[in-house]
């Protein structure tokens, strides 16, 4: 069940007034991008009809000014469209762990404690100081093949090469309030909180907001070629609540150093709070930025999530077990500068079937005559 989405605007930064964000909302007529900027909310259909036309001409100028009260009426969509929306997986030293917990559990969440237990103490210390593709890291690397304890998932953490995936197919992503899905035969499951970088086809980054990974422990840890059915299901990946754009008070060196809050509430009384910050990532969000870019181009341009501190090792139902989703969870993320992204959580079989793909939306705008330029 969607939350009540009317109030999103209480889920802008404090300081909204002062920066400039562009979003995406439904409209009667279909989805619009809209820009905030001064406190004042344009509606830019009429500047370009996307998301990631806007961004890639820089088209920031301009639009129809909407008021409060009727901005306050449309749903908020997620804040991308035609971007390809690529991860960086393993980027930071407590995820890295869990990573290998559940490729060596093949999935079975009843071993993830003992097994942490044994290789907390296999590493004999801690990955966080280990540069990624460093000598350090290579010697660190020599020992544990030697010991039998290497993984793939410490060749991504530590190796010179980032694990960058595609997460979700363009225009499936959700946003504010939307609810977000597990797969219906998934047993052990979690919210990935992330600050995700947003970039125009030239590569170059220019503004972040918010996102929720969702991630199937269970598929992933049976085998890493599962990695697609763990990750990229219906409504498996929320962003927003907006992109808040680069400027001189907001820029990279703020997403570097970003604070994430993240709670958990079940409708069975169960709540976990965690926090994730940027500072602990081992990769800078520039790195993984060129690394995603690679030899690709991305004419639409991409949005790349950062990967998460945040592993939920808080036991739920039983001693040992961990955490897991239940239907009817409500999922909140927060950083200051960025907002807060809050979705319910249900399974992907019985989300809202994700309906208007790229041809849907062009017919929609071509309808609406904002592609005669």
């Amino acid at each position: 069940m969607a939350l009540d989405r009317r109030p999103w605007l209480d889920a802008l930064p404090h300081d909204w007034r002062d920066g400039s964000f562009i979003g995406r909302i439904a409209t009667p007529d279909g989805p619009s991008p809209i820009m905030l900027r001064g406190g004042v909310a344009h509606d830019m259909a009429r500047v370009r009809p996307t998301v990631a036309h806007l961004i890639a001409d820089r088209a920031f100028d301009g639009g129809t000014p909407i008021d409060a009260e009727t901005l306050a009426g449309f749903d908020l969509l997620s804040p991308i469209d035609l971007h390809c929306v690529k991860a960086a997986g393993v980027t930071f030293a407590v995820s890295a762990l869990e990573r290998v917990i559940e490729e060596r559990a093949r999935g079975d969440h009843g071993r993830a404690a003992s097994l942490r237990e044994g290789l907390e103490r296999a590493l004999g210390g801690d990955l966080r100081g280990v540069v990624p593709g460093s000598a350090e890291a290579d010697a660190l690397k020599q020992r544990l093949i030697a010991e039998g304890m290497w993984s793939q998932y410490l060749e991504v953490a530590i190796g010179p090469d980032a694990e960058i995936f595609t997460k979700s197919p363009v225009l499936s992503t959700v946003g504010w309030g939307a609810p977000v899905g597990f797969r219906s035969d998934s047993t052990w499951n979690n919210p990935e909180p992330e600050v995700v970088v947003v970039a125009g086809p030239d590569g170059r980054a220019i503004g972040a907001t918010l996102g929720n990974d969702v991630n199937l422990r269970d598929f992933e840890g049976r085998s890493a070629l599962l990695l697609g059915k763990a990750k990229d299901n219906n409504a498996s990946c929320s962003l927003g609540p907006l992109i808040r754009l680069f400027d001189d008070s907001f820029t990279m060196d703020d997403v570097a150093r970003a604070e994430i809050a993240m709670t958990i509430e079940g409708t069975d009384g169960y709540r976990l709070d965690g926090a994730s910050t940027m500072r602990e990532i081992s990769r800078h969000p520039e790195e993984l930025l060129r690394q995603a870019l690679s030899e690709h181009h991305y004419p639409d341009g991409l949005v790349l999530f950062c990967g998460t501190l945040f592993a939920p090792t808080q036991d739920r139902d039983e001693a040992g077990r961990g955490f897991t989703h239940k239907v009817g969870d409500v999922v909140t993320i927060a950083s200051d500068r960025l907002g807060t992204l809050v979705n319910p959580v249900t399974t992907s079989r019985d989300a809202p079937v994700w309906t208007m793909g790229i041809a849907g939306l062009f017919h929609n705008l071509a309808m609406r005559g904002l592609l005669a330029a």
